[in-house]
């Protein structure tokens, strides 16, 4: 299987469309100020947590976990796949043993870099290399603002995130449910589901793996919105899934189920364990990373098995929980150096990487700000790809904040700037204003700075830079409230996407069939 070579390089690609202005209020640059999309790139050497050796030593530790102790895959056609293979599957159980050999052969098959295919190519997404993504908060039951409060995800909500993720030019992709509509009936939810981040965003989007009939669907709909014939869908990487491993140690079917139809289709799988160290992996960093490591490559081998070339991305997804109780935790010290060593992981076996911005807060307050950053930290200095939750996570995950979302893309666009290489041009270097303002002067009204006061700095979202006085006088304002206006404005910014009539009629007719039919099989 190839990467989609028409892809438009990333210096290439073209700003999104501003939200016009509509009646009941405006939100123009002045409110918004960003750059066109581009992916930011990683231009500082990724951190490095442990040596070589140690990086050898939890990977030998891994290869023992997969040779003596083995994974269970629930899933018969895996296992049989598995099998023929060269796996040690037990005759009568779920338990696959994988030689270190045999996993090395089938992860050498995945490609370190590809490109996925945006309904606008001009969203096209580079993963791997030296590229970075940023998605926002997905698979949250709640939504919250500080109008309304906390509430179950509903179709409205869902609606307005994608809006916000379409809005802003630093969310380069939709990987999962914003919020989670259970307004929706689950055996029709991501039909409507899938169908509105097609139709609401032209950027790449994720289905999820629940199920076969849910993959097809999503798949399907994939196809239709890019455009593609079955032939060329196959080859060109444009829609993406979670597979999250059952920790410890086993895939089960519907995740399994989805491996499998994604890896068919050519379409790329996130395989990402849920390690959190004292739950369901050992309290050290260093086990919870030797599980982590041991189930990543057992569903990414078993993805190469089904099509060799299958996209892949080496999830990392290790935290720790407060010992006291249970809760897990997130921008800590251990999920720093968890995301630091994944990305040294991912590395060593040229994958792409998947880290996360994540946090346990409950509110938009420092807690959540330090988290988010720390966890940001981890996912960038290791050399992130694709960094999952970067805007509106909040609680866990339990909550996707519509007011955090605001507040994470100002963090977002700060990062982007930070990683912007530096301008040491002829003009950057200012001889001439130098010259000219000479001792003890200064640089206000130069022509040098006239040329470039408007664009020389980052120009916040939500930071407030006035005085104390100035903030005073206009109700001293908190982040909090600021970015509760915000997020208000860049919804009546929001314009639709152009999508060609054809594809919409064809994506509604594909809907309505399966709805028809009943959609996908639920438990009740």
């Amino acid at each position: 299987m190839t990467a989609d070579i028409d892809a438009a390089p990333l210096s290439e690609t073209a700003p999104a469309r501003r939200g016009r202005r509509r009646r009941g209020g405006s939100a123009g640059p002045e409110l918004f100020p960003q750059k066109p999309f581009r992916q930011p790139r990683h231009i500082f050497k990724p951190l490095e947590a442990v040596s070589a050796d140690q990086l050898e030593a939890i990977h030998d530790a891994s290869m023992r976990v997969l040779e003596e102790i083995g994974i269970d895959f629930l899933h018969e056609d895996a296992k049989t796949m598995l099998k023929a293979a060269g796996a040690d599957v037990a005759p009568d159980g779920d338990r696959v043993r994988m030689d270190r050999a045999m996993v090395a052969e089938l992860i050498a098959k995945a490609p370190g870099e590809f490109t996925m295919r945006a309904r606008n190519r001009a969203h096209d997404l580079h993963v791997g290399g030296d590229a970075i993504a940023f998605s926002c908060v997905a698979s949250a039951p709640n939504a919250v603002d500080r109008d309304r409060g906390r509430r179950p995800g509903n179709q409205e909500d869902f609606r307005d995130f994608l809006k916000l993720a379409q809005f802003f030019n630093i969310i380069h992709c939709v990987m999962g449910y914003p919020v989670e509509p259970v307004d929706l009936h689950a055996s029709i939810r991501h039909l409507d589901c899938v169908a509105d981040m097609a139709r609401m965003t032209d950027k790449v989007f994720h289905i999820y793996s629940l199920g076969r009939e849910r993959n097809l669907d999503g798949l399907e709909i994939a196809r239709i919105a890019n455009a593609l014939s079955v032939e060329d869908f196959v080859n060109t990487p444009c829609v993406a899934t979670v597979i999250n491993t059952s920790s410890p140690l086993r895939l089960d079917t519907p995740m399994l189920q989805g491996l499998i139809e994604m890896a068919k289709a050519g379409q790329v799988s996130i395989v990402t364990p849920f390690t959190l160290a004292g739950a369901m992996a050992p309290v050290t960093v260093a086990g919870a990373l030797t599980l982590q490591n041991a189930e990543a490559l057992a569903g990414i081998a078993f993805a190469q098995i089904i099509r060799p070339g299958a996209p892949v991305v080496y999830g990392g997804f290790t935290s720790n929980v407060d010992m006291k109780s249970g809760a897990p935790a997130f921008g800590t010290p251990e999920y720093m150096k968890s995301a630091i060593v994944g990305g040294q992981l991912a590395r060593r076996y040229n994958l792409p990487y998947r880290s996360s911005g994540v946090c346990a807060a409950n509110t938009v307050d420092y807690q959540a700000a330090l988290e988010t950053t720390l966890s940001h930290w981890g996912a960038i200095t290791g050399g992130g790809n694709i960094i999952k939750h970067a805007a509106g996570w909040l609680e866990g995950g339990l909550s996707a904040g519509f007011e955090k979302f605001i507040t994470d893309v100002d963090l977002l666009q700060m990062l982007a700037e930070y990683m912007t290489p530096l301008d040491v041009s002829e003009e950057a270097l200012a001889l001439d204003a130098i010259r000219d303002v000479g001792p003890g002067g200064h640089f206000f009204g130069t022509q040098h700075t006239q040329d470039r006061y408007k664009d020389a700095f980052y120009a916040p979202i939500v930071s407030d830079w006035r005085n104390h006085e100035t903030w005073v006088e206009t109700g001293s304002p908190t982040a909090y409230d600021k970015a509760n206006r915000l997020y208000k404005k860049a919804l009546e910014a929001y314009e639709a996407p152009a999508l060609d009539p054809a594809i919409d009629e064809e994506i509604t007719a594909f809907v309505e069939k399966r709805k028809a039919e009943g959609g996908a099989p639920t438990d009740f």
